[in-house]
């Protein structure tokens, strides 16, 4: 079988994406074919097109991006249980800029009602972040003061609206009045415009003084040491991308005074387990049909379009959790 892909033969910007056809196998055992109907766009593929360090382990030439996708089985593999031919599902597993493709069937979640594909191919790897960024590695309770950077971004959204269902309260920094309102309407207590006020001061301002008890940070350079500042006592600051670029060396004294934590996860730790991914998107699951977080769709755009969303991703043109549709 054939099927439409996207390649990279070297690193670099978005011109070196180039649309090829690729042989589609049958599933060995252990494997699903799907045919997607939406693939996942993230700034890890950015990372790995550029060549940047990330969760990405190293592979030959020719790379196929991307790490999630959603659509529909169309065969399965010798020893292949739960999962037929006609079930709608997603995936987390490397190579997903390709329209028909096999995957283990241990990365493939079913979709319950109420779940699109297109919703779970755009989100299913943030909302496992979100899982696990709040659930596991800090456990947000009722009455924490939580800090989102990027508050109108794909992760910020789904962070900000579990946070808030946790009984959180979410302050969100934004670069722009219009990602402001987007914030705000997706779980944001408070929104700070970090292009117009100093972020840790008005974070401190906003806790009377006491600071945040955790801080999501997609952003990296740019703001990993101003929001130490933010934090309270034994607070964490969680890095978990570097949109502005990697965090480099800092001084370790600066989380002493106040005996505060800092990490550098990936989600790919949390999910390594196939048991471990089902729980985690069934906790993601549950709480989009309690109706407390949305799985939405920002841009979408042709698989035929990726350097165009490449582009509008790395320059944080998009809002929400853009979608390459095949």
């Amino acid at each position: 079988m054939q099927s439409r892909a996207i390649h990279i033969h070297r690193h670099g910007g978005p011109e070196v994406l180039e649309q090829v056809e690729v042989e589609v196998p049958l599933p060995a055992p252990g494997e699903v074919t799907i045919r997607q109907t939406a693939i996942g766009l993230n700034f890890a593929d950015i990372y790995q097109r550029r060549g940047s360090h990330g969760p990405h382990a190293a592979a030959p030439w020719p790379i196929t991006l991307g790490a999630q996708g959603a659509g529909v089985i169309e065969a399965v593999g010798e020893g292949v249980r739960n999962l037929r031919p006609g079930d709608p599902v997603a995936y987390l597993q490397p190579g997903g800029y390709q329209v028909t493709r096999n995957v283990q069937a241990d990365r493939v979640v079913s979709l319950p009602t109420g779940i699109s594909e297109e919703a779970a191919g755009a989100n299913l790897l943030r909302g496992l972040t979100a899982e696990y960024l709040l659930r596991r590695l800090f456990v947000v309770r009722p009455g924490d003061a939580v800090l989102v950077h990027a508050a109108a971004g794909g992760m910020g959204v789904l962070l900000s609206q579990w946070a808030r269902a946790l009984g959180a309260t979410v302050i969100g920094t934004v670069g722009s009045p219009q990602k402001a309102e987007v914030a705000r309407a997706h779980g944001c207590h408070h929104v700070i415009d970090y292009r117009q006020e100093d972020f840790a001061a008005r974070t401190l301002d906003l806790t009377g003084g006491q600071g945040v008890a955790v801080v999501y940070d997609a952003v990296g350079k740019d703001v990993f040491v101003p929001s130490l500042r933010c934090l309270r006592p034994r607070g964490m600051a969680i890095n978990y991308g570097t949109a502005s670029g990697d965090v480099e060396g800092f001084d370790l004294q600066l989380l002493h005074a106040k005996s505060l934590s800092v990490c550098r996860p990936t989600l790919r730790t949390f999910v390594a387990d196939p048991r471990e991914l089902r729980a985690a998107a069934q906790a993601l699951f549950d709480i989009v049909a309690q109706g407390q977080v949305r799985l939405e769709v920002g841009q979408r755009y042709p698989l035929a379009e990726v350097r165009r969303a490449h582009h509008d991703l790395e320059n944080r043109l998009t809002t929400g959790a853009p979608v390459l549709v095949p």
